[in-house]
């Protein structure tokens, strides 16, 4: 594997991290590590979304930037006689790409490692074999003999399974593999922006914010935002690769590696026209190329953040992301670098009269 320099190890400690909704503290501790030298202070909301303030000029207009701590994974519910470990999918699972895949299970006495199984196809009719393994008839095997046994290893109905995943530059190393990239991409965005701000002169109070529960509602950006009470907002998040065998250009158009994808429409938001029409200006005058791009079926923390309080401008800025919401997925460097890079120069451009105006544009 290539040497890793400084950013490759962020994105290895990031996503090697394990938290799914609701048991976000290991990915909290990585991102605060990383953003705590840039902030001037770090708070938390209630819940537990990690908040890193900035100040640029005291007064000036509050910038919120959110990546999500949380990733898909699986809460144990469950502990049969036998041993075998049923499960709860927390965040959106396709069964197809679930089975004969390695997760671990984190206890209070360490990690147990596990495989998610089925009834073997070689029992199954022809018919019940044709048919895609519904996510309620698996279940997690720990190599475990008995309930007695599970118990004493220290597993507990309630403990956190995360897909096993080992952080792989490819062989085009700007092509990154990696669990979680959904959206521990996201925390490191916001960490680089403030890193990039450092000495840097510019007229807002800029936060990066980590937050929690996305999959399951985009709660914690709600709650952040409450909390912060933001003039702007951007969500970074993963979006969708449409360049793989099988997509039409209808179905989705970017691609990886042309740059951050501006999300004009999702379930969550109507993005706002003012901060849309200054960033793609914006982008355009610098060179910094992007992609648009309308995920009908799904939505980010921009959902939460643009209804908080008073209403709140609110743009998604997406990765185009392969095989999101499975153990591996894929994404560019060269765009995790861009999107950092366009969110600084519009911070550097956003005093309160920008603000003002884009607000009623």
């Amino acid at each position: 594997m290539a040497k890793l320099d400084e950013t490759l190890t962020m994105l290895k400690d990031l996503t090697d991290a394990k938290g799914i909704p609701g048991n976000e503290r290991e990915v909290r501790e990585v991102m605060k590590k990383y953003i705590e030298p840039f902030a001037d202070e770090m708070t938390t909301d209630g819940l537990g979304s990690l908040i890193a303030k900035k100040v640029g000029k005291e007064g000036g207009p509050k910038i919120m930037v959110a990546g999500h701590l949380d990733e898909v994974g699986f809460m144990i519910t469950q502990i049969d006689d036998k041993g075998f470990l049923r499960f709860q999918t927390v965040g959106g699972w396709w069964g197809q790409v679930m089975l004969a895949q390695r997760v671990t299970i984190v206890t209070k006495k360490g990690d147990v490692t596990g495989i998610i199984g089925s009834k073997p196809p070689h029992i199954l009719s022809p018919e019940a074999r044709k048919k895609p393994v519904e996510i309620k008839d698996m279940f997690i095997d720990i190599g475990a003999t008995s309930r007695d046994e599970v118990l004493e290893w220290g597993v507990r109905p309630g403990d956190m399974a995360v897909p096993y995943f080992e952080f792989t530059v490819m062989n085009n190393e700007k092509m990154l593999l990696a669990k979680a990239w959904d959206n521990r991409i996201g925390c490191a965005i916001a960490i680089d922006v403030l890193k990039q701000l450092k000495g840097v002169d510019h007229p807002n109070v800029v936060y990066g914010v980590g937050t929690i529960q996305e999959e399951v509602g985009l709660r914690g950006a709600r709650t952040a935002a409450s909390k912060i009470e933001p003039d702007i907002g951007f969500a970074l998040d993963v979006g969708i690769a449409g360049d793989t065998p099988g997509i039409s250009e209808k179905e989705a158009m970017s691609k990886m590696g042309k740059g951050p994808q501006i999300i004009l429409y999702d379930a969550s938001l109507v993005s706002h026209k003012g901060l849309r029409d200054f960033v793609t200006d914006l982008a355009d005058e610098l060179n910094i190329p992007y992609q648009f791009d309308a995920i009908p079926g799904g939505g980010t923390d921009a959902g939460s953040i643009h209804m908080t309080h008073n209403g709140v401008p609110a743009l998604a800025i997406t990765i185009a992301t392969r095989y999101i919401h499975t153990h591996a997925a894929m994404l560019h460097r060269d765009d995790f670098e861009n999107t950092v890079k366009l969110i600084v120069e519009v911070i550097k451009r956003l005093d309160r009269e920008t603000v003002d105006k884009i607000t009623f544009e």
